[in-house]
């Protein structure tokens, strides 16, 4: 089978468009500039430490001592051998960032239309309404890249199920495969878990299909393949999989063994997030108009509203001279919602919602009832704890597997952002074809101009009925400025519905030309192509955008040491530091970028650590910060930042006299509160020992234990005791990779102090060597190395046969 260029041109124009308008929108990337993100700044901080032991050696260390004591960075952009399913994503993430994301959004929906058989001119459409959706540039934004990355290969995915339900076996499989095997690549297992949810609707809906048309082989063989298929895709991504899922079990997403709080009250018993945590970001029923109203509940936390504002009045009436009271006007607190903290609304677009209501009425069968069921699924949950509905999300907490391990759950509504496009789209198919009456698209256009433009003309008449703009934030406010938050969030409310109501108006004059045959197809899609990037872009634009970049060398090395940092890198050793100054509050990540930190910035940190935090850290209990090896504290003192020097920090490994016993995690997080951990050290785990509750060792003052070499993965001591000992080192435990070897030969140690490590070492003169030594890396590797090269055998035997059958 020979290509036709001609059919493949339209496509490559596309792609070349798609290129252009990714760069466009983020035109300072072609400077050499960088957007500047607060996650990835703090990831920075975060990796710097196994980005030079990389740099420094060529190889990977799997654990870093940069942050929360030690943990592995199996979740902090580790690279691993034989992933060969990432060197393609680098492929296909060609342009700077962000533009790379904002191009694999286009393409992934471009090609799920596609699959659908819709024309690639609409096809292209639908891309720029996803695309461009308020929250996926919103999260570019503040530097949710993973996040971003995973949502942008959704769209493939479904591509690929769809082609094998249509009977493309050979393509759909392929395709599953390699987009499933990216997904997974992308590394944020929350945002494909929420996919799996959709692709089980879109089952379910395709399994009542079948059963009506009595096709059910064709199904079950559909399902077959796609299973082998998501199978491949887990063993290309297997070591990543496989570790996070052993670190999962002893990160704050696993179980814990304390049943108290800190503050001694019972504690509720969870196996994942605490449900609290989990529905913090809860979508209020009236945001739900944010959707199609941008700023309906007055925006972001923070506004600029500009000279002609209210606030801005009333600041200058309250005192503030005219540049202080614009500075504020600048950052007016908006949001009148639940959520915390709100960066921007989740704007869908009233464009393309103006279609998605259209499609229910022209779009019929499958495909509506699988895009509406994934629109009111994802809405539903994203409510979180909001009554009336939060008893479906407590329902999916207690009883779906897995739920209770992500939080946020207005991150669902990323289905509702892929499903509205492709039903807006599909109504414009069915407005050019004959399969619907001319009779039947003017009434279907009648009703969807009755609910959209009427939704905005009672919002606008009834606004004050409804709401009354205010915020639990506006307590403490001066009541006067209250008033006048209160007349802008009314404002923006009128601008945006307005707006919306004009965008709806447009859309509905374009379609109802068009039927009228004043118009043809080419015009309205060229029409809704300009109203769509006006609608989207043009709001977009108020919260990414040119002002988000800064040199490339700011976002490179975001932190620069300051004098207590440069004083504390004068000591080469092998310590921890505890910055309690305000800049280390406001960047987390901060000191783990020059130093082996306390703190850190991770939103899966090491369960028992956590707990060590909430229960000791961060009541300043000078024992466990000994015992952490604490020799340095970064204090402030009327602005100016310093170094506590720590003269009492337990050092890297020291002998105890006695080890105690304790019945349970709760005890022995509690002993710590006036543990001597010089002298004595607890556990729960010496299960291999004898029946004793106290062990007595004899400690002469001659016996020492220093530490001779540290990397990141390897630490080497020496011991020398005239008895057999007992040693804490104050390095965190963590079962799953560290091996500890006294003279060359494997021995076993055990956690003590809730998080430490220790063993008995023999008296005489030793050497003690801590290897971290991953298993799981090693046999993933594996997995992953022979996952790649079946894939790339059917590859080339799926195409030679697709291409002999002529079926691509």
């Amino acid at each position: 089978m020979s290509f036709s260029y001609k059919r493949l041109l339209p496509h490559i124009l596309i792609l070349v468009g798609f290129i252009i308008l990714s760069l466009a929108y983020f035109s300072p990337v072609l400077q050499g500039k960088k957007i500047f993100q607060s996650d990835i700044m703090h990831y920075i901080g975060m990796a710097q430490q196994q980005k030079e032991f990389a740099q420094a050696t060529g190889e990977e260390t799997y654990w870093t001592n940069s942050a929360f004591g030690g943990m592995p960075t199996y979740q902090l952009g580790a690279q691993y051998p034989n992933n060969v399913i990432k060197k393609l994503d680098l492929s296909l993430r060609f342009l700077p960032r962000p533009a790379d994301y904002l191009f694999l959004y286009f393409l992934g929906f471009y090609i799920l239309l596609l699959s659908l058989k819709v024309d690639y001119k609409l096809s292209a459409l639908g891309a720029l309404a996803f695309g461009f959706s308020t929250y996926l540039i919103i999260i570019l934004g503040v530097g949710h890249n993973a996040k971003a990355h995973a949502i942008a290969y959704m769209p493939l995915v479904l591509a690929g199920i769809i082609l094998t339900f249509k009977k493309k076996y050979i393509l759909g499989f392929l395709l599953t495969v390699v987009a499933l095997g990216l997904e997974i690549v992308a590394n944020h297992f929350q945002m494909t878990y929420y996919l799996l949810f959709l692709v089980i609707i879109l089952g379910v809906v395709y399994l009542i299909d079948a059963y009506q048309k009595q096709i059910l082989p064709h199904y079950f063989k559909s399902v077959g393949l796609l299973t082998v298929a998501a199978l491949l895709a887990v063993g290309l991504n297997a070591t990543n999989l496989m570790a996070t899922q052993e670190y999962a079990k002893e990160s704050t997403r696993g179980k814990s063994e304390l049943t108290i709080n800190p503050d001694g009250s019972p504690k509720e018993a969870t196996s994942g997030l605490d449900k609290a945590y989990i529905t913090e970001y809860s979508y209020g029923l009236a945001e739900t108009f944010n959707l199609f109203i941008p700023r309906f509940m007055g925006g972001g936390n923070t506004e600029d509203i500009g000279k002609n504002s209210e606030t801005y009045k009333t600041y200058v009436t309250m005192g503030a001279s005219p540049i202080e009271a614009l500075e504020l006007s600048k950052n007016a607190p908006m949001y009148w919602g639940n959520q915390p903290i709100v960066e921007a609304p989740a704007y869908v677009g009233a464009v393309i919602l103006f279609l998605f209501v259209l499609g229910l009425f022209l779009v019929k069968g499958r495909l509506k009832w699988w895009l509406v069921a994934g629109s009111i699924f994802s809405l539903l949950l994203s409510y979180g704890k909001t009554e009336p509905f939060g008893f479906i999300t407590n329902f999916f907490i207690d009883n779906v597997p897995l739920y209770d391990k992500f939080r946020a759950v207005t991150s669902i509504q990323v289905l509702l952002e892929l499903c509205v496009p492709v039903l807006g789209i599909f109504a414009l198919t069915r407005l050019f074809n004959e399969f619907v009456k001319e009779e039947q698209k003017l009434k279907a256009l009648k009703y969807t101009v009755a609910i959209t433009g009427g939704l905005c003309l009672i919002f606008l008449l009834f606004k004050s009925v409804f709401f009354d703009f205010t915020s639990y934030r506006d307590q403490g406010i001066p009541e006067i400025l209250v008033d006048a938050l209160i007349e802008d969030r009314k404002a923006l409310f009128n601008t945006d519905t307005i707006r919306s109501l004009v965008l709806v108006l447009i859309s509905a004059g374009t379609i109802y030309f068009f039927l009228k045959k004043k118009i043809n197809q080419n015009i309205v899609v060229v029409i809704f192509a300009i109203l769509i990037l006006f609608d989207l872009v043009s709001l977009n634009r108020n919260y990414v955008n040119n002002d988000n970049f800064v040199s490339a060398l700011k976002v490179d090395r975001p932190y620069q040491p300051n004098a207590a940092d440069k004083e504390i890198l004068k000591d080469k050793g092998h310590y921890r530091v505890l910055d309690m100054s305000t800049q280390g509050q406001r960047q987390p990540a901060r000191a783990a970028y020059f130093h082996n930190s306390l703190f850190g910035y991770h939103a899966a940190k090491l369960g028992r650590y956590n707990e060590l935090m909430e229960f000791h850290i961060y009541n300043n209990n000078i024992n466990v910060l000994n015992m952490l090896n604490t020799k340095y504290i970064i204090a402030e003192d009327q602005g100016q930042i310093f170094p506590y020097d720590n003269p009492d920090a337990n050092g890297n490994a020291w002998f105890v006299s006695e080890l105690e016993e304790l019945p349970s995690a709760n005890e022995e997080i509690k002993a710590l509160d006036s543990l001597d951990t010089k002298q004595k050290a607890v556990t729960t785990v010496l299960e291999y020992q004898s029946n004793l509750e106290v062990y007595k060792f004899k400690v002469d003052s001659t016996a020492s234990i220093n530490l001779k070499e540290f990397k990141p993965n390897y630490l080497k001591y020496q011991s020398n005791n005239s008895n057999d000992g007992f040693a804490v080192f104050s390095e965190i435990y963590y079962k799953d990779g560290w091996n500890a070897y006294i003279d060359g030969e494997l021995k076993p140690h055990i956690r003590v102090n809730y998080v430490l490590r220790g063993m008995e070492i023999p008296a005489g003169k030793h050497t003690i060597e801590f290897k971290f030594e991953p298993q799981v890396v090693e046999t993933g590797s594996k997995i992953a190395l022979a996952s790649s090269a079946i894939v790339g055998v059917l590859l080339l035997l799926g195409l030679f046969v697709s291409f002999k059958k002529k079926d691509i």
